[in-house]
């Protein structure tokens, strides 16, 4: 409306509905806004408006060219630009144009020097100019001459402003952008909480949730109408039976600190994490990288024994081996009160990764056994074992390592898949009467210090659905009383703390929590070893910053209160006992109107059985999908031995 500029027909058609709107704004049923649109809208003087078009001709008739079509959209104000393109001033930009805007900044430089001679200006004036134009000619004229990237020579040097932009892209997310409940992958609230708690600060908000609880996905305990005390609540589990042959049970925390390796983790960082499980009595998950000195600051340890064996293992021609002897010095030591095989993570499992001979320090090769340097082979760890490739295999391995470790709690630690293998493992462990004592289930959702992407975000059973399948196959085997499930992924708090236990786990583990509460910001920067805070970089520069001293506290501080928190909302339950809490107590919301409860929403594929139920003649309380598993487990596990 109001054009005065564009072709006939366009003004003709502003002046037809500006008629169009002053008629219809005198009618006093229309709203004021419209009239109020109509009384505002320019009109064009009787002199001024053009005669009907009259009708083209054949030879007329046809479309515009593609130029037209540009200059009448460019000159009505349209955007010919799709979203994702670069600005139209940047369009613009050639390497012609950088040469001229060069010619006009190497003018006033010159110009500049007149003026700096007699004094007219501040001489920073001048010698800016001057820097500034020797900067834009250097890097224009590299961006000219490299033909690696296409945009740097299309774009001389203004293509530098994208780079810069994307380079401080995930801190303008993070700091300007993100809300406190967008989680990428921890919200700034989850983070918020840790830090408060680490520092041993009030923690409690005001006015309510800040949460839609309609929302999709909402989630919530169905707390008693007679809680209990949370003094009494349980918070320590027993792991290792005599019936499975263990001689030294531990009693864990049900909150404890995940898989973190040293060469991942800085040393600084390694010694805060073990000194503060040692402040807050819970356990300390080595890695798979071995048993640095970092790990023996006091705190207990769980020894995780991964597919390149280090700190129990030799390399022999080109691939690590099992050493049974290295295995047993080192579960000798009094920290060490489990060990887990590893057999895949969360975050990339079946997965293998390596780390360049070039990057092997004495430190790291003393914690992982590799012998005095120089070290001329890359260490790998392959995504297999080469102690067994079986369920039969792995039963006689678990046998083997409760031996050389005179008595003490076994267990593994996987991302559930093939729900079929899992089936075939429980069967080799009834028919071989070995159990592990406990199983640690790590969920897709986990955390890794670097990963191929397809295999963070599309590999491996989030960790909700692997707890509830491997609980359910170890009750409906009969089986469950004699190995303990731990479980990770993302638990961060106590209700996180208290939906995992629902779910089946017996213990908790958690890694990037504890890493917040030593002051990660989630800067993102965990494989480029330029950790700003110091976690996870072996720059020593900048691990130096990390006092392990005042770390430490704030470790046990976090544990302290999530367990604290825990307690609070299984006693609000009406239990004593965390165990006795169930998919029945939860509550999620699948829809603005609909809601379900945890022990309802699985009951399809991965029901809640009850002991012996997958041994019963038939399994008819058992639904298809698991009955197919199970009998095609038992197949697969008789093919494999």
């Amino acid at each position: 409306v109001g054009v005065e500029k564009y072709s006939s027909s366009t003004r003709h058609s502003s002046v037809m509905l500006s008629r169009s709107c002053r008629t219809l704004s005198r009618s006093r049923t229309l709203p004021v806004w419209w009239r109020t649109f109509a009384s505002t809208t320019p009109s064009l003087s009787s002199s001024e408006v053009p005669s009907a078009p009259a009708p083209p001709s054949s030879s007329q008739k046809r479309h515009s060219s593609e130029d037209d079509v540009e200059m009448d959209t460019r000159a009505i104000g349209m955007n010919t630009r799709l979203p994702g393109g670069v600005p139209d001033f940047i369009e613009k930009w050639s390497p012609s144009a950088y040469y001229n805007v060069g010619y006009a900044l190497t003018a006033a430089s010159t110009a500049c020097v007149p003026i700096l001679m007699h004094d007219v200006l501040h001489p920073i004036l001048p010698v800016g100019v001057w820097g500034f134009t020797a900067l834009y000619w250097k890097v224009g004229l590299e961006d000219l001459n490299q033909t690696s990237h296409t945009l740097r020579r299309n774009f001389p040097f203004l293509i530098h402003m994208r780079y810069l932009f994307e380079s401080i892209r995930p801190e303008i997310q993070q700091y300007l952008i993100e809300s406190d409940s967008d989680a990428t992958p921890f919200s700034r609230s989850m983070r918020s909480t840790i830090y408060q708690r680490s520092k041993a600060q009030p923690d409690t908000r005001a006015l309510g949730t800040m949460r839609d609880v309609y929302d999709e996905g909402y989630e919530w305990g169905a707390h008693s109408m007679f809680p209990a005390n949370h003094h009494e609540v349980k918070t320590r589990v027993k792991v290792g039976t005599k019936i499975n042959g263990c001689k030294q049970p531990y009693s864990a925390s049900i909150f404890n600190i995940s898989a973190m390796s040293y060469g991942a983790l800085s040393g600084p960082a390694v010694t805060a994490l073990n000194q503060g499980a040692q402040r807050g009595g819970f356990y300390h998950n080595t890695g798979e990288g071995g048993i640095s000195k970092f790990h023996e600051s006091g705190g207990d340890l769980v020894w995780n024994v991964g597919t390149g064996y280090f700190a129990c293992g030799s390399t022999v021609d080109g691939k690590r081996v099992f050493n049974p002897e290295m295995f047993k010095e080192n579960s000798a030591k009094e920290c060490v009160k489990m060990i887990e095989i590893k057999l895949s993570q969360g975050a990339k499992p079946a997965h293998g990764g390596i780390l360049p001979a070039n990057k092997i320090t004495e430190e790291i090769s003393e914690a992982r056994g590799l012998g005095p340097g120089p070290w001329l082979e890359d260490c790998a760890s392959p995504p297999y074992h080469a102690a067994f490739s079986s369920p039969m295999g792995l039963c006689t391995f678990i046998d083997n390592l409760r031996t050389l470790s005179d008595g003490k709690p076994i267990g593994f630690k996987m991302c559930v898949g093939n729900p079929v293998e899992l089936a075939a493992l429980i069967h080799a462990m009834i028919e071989t009467d070995v159990f592990p004592d406990f199983i640690t289930v790590d969920g897709s959702e986990g955390g890794t210090g670097a990963a191929p992407p397809e295999f963070q975000d599309s590999m491996g059973m989030p960790m909700a659905e692997g707890l509830r399948l491997v609980d359910s196959m170890l009750k409906g085997a009969d089986v469950r009383d004699r190995v303990k499930l731990i479980a990770a992924g993302k638990v961060y708090n106590g209700f996180s703390l208290v939906r995992t236990i629902a779910n089946g786990a017996d213990i908790c583990n958690a890694a990037r929590a504890f890493m917040f509460s030593l002051g990660c910001i989630q800067a993102l920067k965990c494989n480029s070893n330029t950790c700003p805070t110091g976690i996870t970089t072996q720059n020593k520069a900048l691990s130096a910053g990390l006092d392990s001293s005042i770390k430490s506290v704030r470790v046990s501080n976090f544990h302290a209160a999530t367990v604290l928190s825990a307690s609070e909302i299984v006693a609000a339950m009406g239990y004593t006992n965390p165990r006795h809490v169930s998919g029945k107590d939860l509550w999620k919301r699948e829809n603005g109107i609909h809601v379900s409860t945890y022990e309802d929403m699985h009951h399809r594929y991965i029901p809640s059985l009850k002991g012996g139920e997958l041994l019963a003649e038939g399994m008819p309380m058992v639904p298809e999908k698991m009955k197919e598993w199970w009998t095609s487990g038992y197949e697969l596990m008789k093919r494999m031995n």
